[in-house]
């Protein structure tokens, strides 16, 4: 299953992808009078995104043909959600950008670091550029959604946890990192440093996890590849990793590292593709001061 939310139709919003279509969820009620959530976030919060997924395998592809639907293309995509969730991210999980780094993190111990729900966006978004932060960066990464609560999840379970994946951007202020390595939450927690969407996809339409592909994008150019096969730590092992320190609760995002960051300045547009997902964009601008009471 594909979820997206539509931009701009009120709080009844969620909406299916089923070819190159998009199903609002509030139209499949109204034709069939079900009483589906209408929100990702309530989809995944009440348990019911994976008996929509299994409607859908059972019955519900022949009853789209009768429900009100836009073409993808024509879609304007928002935010998949916002709310007190938990973002947490992993560090130099790539051999590659790891050796780079010169960075060997400890074995069965992931880097790892905590975002504020304050630096949620979603795509075409704009990234805000902290006046005097100096030089930023952005990275682009797999995003893990958890879709039960669950704490203490061996890596053999973790994919029965998870609602699915969505593509990611992480962005940084490297110079404020460079400073004291001590500051890495701060320099990864001013507003709008971390996007996802546009659309949450379930394991049944990603295939082979390990061949998954994740590019950094730069104004339309690739400018870091890899797959999942490369992460030093894999995505279940990172999951029952944040099981074994905290409750993982249904909306909550894990991402699970980059193949490489790119230097973002005003006019820029930073994107992360994966696989055959919808890719994730957002403009890059330079942040003017205000003030607010």
């Amino acid at each position: 299953m594909r979820l997206i939310t539509l931009a701009g139709s009120g709080p009844g919003s969620a909406g299916i992808v089923a070819g190159n279509r998009v199903f609002p969820l509030t139209g499949i009620n109204e034709s069939l009078g079900t009483a589906w959530p209408t929100t990702v976030l309530e989809l995944l919060r009440t348990g019911e995104a994976a008996a929509l997924s299994g409607w859908l395998r059972e019955r519900g592809q022949e009853v789209l043909t009768a429900i009100p639907s836009v073409p993808l293309e024509q879609a304007h995509l928002g935010p998949l959600y916002h709310g007190a969730v938990n973002v947490w991210g992993v560090g130099a999980n790539f051999r590659k950008k790891a050796a780079d780094m010169a960075v060997v993190p400890p074995e069965q111990e992931p880097i790892c670091f905590l975002k504020p729900a304050s630096t949620m966006i979603g795509p075409g978004e704009a990234i805000l550029l902290p006046d005097g932060a100096g030089r930023i960066t952005a990275e682009a990464e797999i995003g893990l959604v958890i879709g039960k609560t669950c704490k203490h999840v061996s890596p053999e379970e973790a994919p029965h946890v998870l609602a699915g994946i969505v593509p990611t951007l992480d962005m940084t202020a490297q110079d404020i990192h460079a400073r004291n390595p001590r500051f890495l939450g701060r320099s990864k927690s001013y507003d709008t440093f971390f996007s996802f969407g546009p659309e949450l996809v379930g394991m049944d339409e990603i295939g082979d996890l390990d061949a998954l592909d994740i590019q950094t994008v730069l104004n339309g150019s690739v400018r870091y590849r890899s797959c999942v096969s490369d992460m030093i730590y894999s995505p279940w092992l990172i999951l029952s990793y944040f099981s074994r320190m905290m409750t993982l609760y249904p909306g909550d995002i894990i991402m699970t590292g980059t193949p490489g960051s790119v230097d973002i300045q005003d006019g820029d547009t930073a994107e992360c593709r994966i696989g055959s997902l919808l890719p994730l964009r957002n403009p890059v601008v330079q942040e003017r001061i205000s003030t607010i009471l």
